[in-house]
């Protein structure tokens, strides 16, 4: 069945320690997201922005930047987002910055418990975002969100679903990542998250990388993606606030976008950290666009399945 996507704008870098992500969604329309995804014969519907409190842009307090903004910020995702699975549509969360993510895998996790699904999240990223208030060096709470939905962090932030944690590790496949802090190395390790690193990718490739990711996907699996632009390599996507080189290859990327495609499995998206104010002619936002689509199933030939 077509699934009926519906956009939802989270127009904040609450999270983030440079400010321009919360253009992300606009720079998404304007890259033509909701008529290119239509001319795939796809149901689109733009339920606009969520609104929330202004970035303050003040110093970390025990550990947080900006803790009550950025819990009320997920807690407005979390309910468009749980309200859009419940409409039987698939929500697609335009950020704003990777903190957004607390909300909307929250309200996924909520929806897998409800029916009975197993949660699978892919977390397609430069970097895991396991930091915690005793181990970020910025205070950020986009580093934070895969801890924070693991249960390690503030109340605001883990009972915004109803249930701490919101998943298990297990439950997670990170891909590319190529930037870890110090402390973060081994809370990771200790924690069990499956990491598929670059230099994994380097070794074993795109294909078996996404393979051993996907493994055990079946009919009763509700596939998340959870998509920071900062994945890609910088030197084709530069709109991001934390740019790290040596990501995967264009190629590399559509491989990955055309293998979930190939899954039917995904249900719900979050694309994020565009940053329009650090890119050029929203270059950045093309490309992403371009990768959604593979999400969806363009291909250069019809495969069979």
């Amino acid at each position: 069945m077509t699934p009926h996507i519906r956009l939802i704008g989270a127009p904040t870098d609450v999270g983030a320690g440079t400010r321009g992500a919360s253009m992300g969604p606009e720079a998404f329309r304007v890259a033509g997201l909701q008529p290119t995804l239509e001319g795939h014969g796809l149901r689109v519907t733009d339920w606009g922005n969520i609104n929330g409190p202004a970035n303050p842009w003040q110093a970390p307090v025990g550990g947080y930047r900006h803790l009550a903004e950025v819990a009320a910020w997920n807690h407005a995702v979390h309910q468009e987002v749980h309200a859009a699975l419940s409409e039987g549509e698939m929500p697609m969360l335009l950020g704003g910055d990777h903190c957004l993510a607390i909300g909307s895998i929250s309200a996924v996790a909520r929806h897998c418990r409800r029916l009975g699904k197993t949660l699978r999240v892919l977390w397609l990223d430069a970097h895991t975002d396991f930091n915690t208030d005793a181990l970020t060096p910025t205070g950020n709470t986009h580093g934070m969100p895969v801890a924070v939905l693991c249960g390690h962090g503030p109340a605001e932030l883990t009972g915004i679903g109803g249930v701490s944690p919101a998943l298990q590790p297990s439950a997670i496949r990170q891909i590319g990542i190529r930037s870890v802090d110090a402390g973060e190395k081994r809370f990771v390790r200790e924690s069990g998250l499956e990491v598929f690193d670059m230099r994994y990718i380097d070794e074993m490739g795109m294909r078996h990388t996404m393979q051993a990711a996907l493994a055990g996907i079946d009919d009763s699996t509700h596939l998340h993606v959870s998509f920071d632009v900062d994945f890609l390599d910088a030197s084709f996507a530069p709109g991001v606030g934390t740019a790290v080189k040596g990501g995967p290859t264009y190629r590399e990327a559509q491989l990955c976008m055309e293998m979930i495609a190939d899954t039917g499995r995904m249900a719900s998206l979050d694309v994020m950290e565009l940053n329009p104010a650090l890119d050029v002619r929203n270059a950045t936002a093309e490309v992403a666009l371009e990768l959604i689509e593979s999400l969806f199933g363009k291909s250069t030939l019809m495969r069979r399945s």
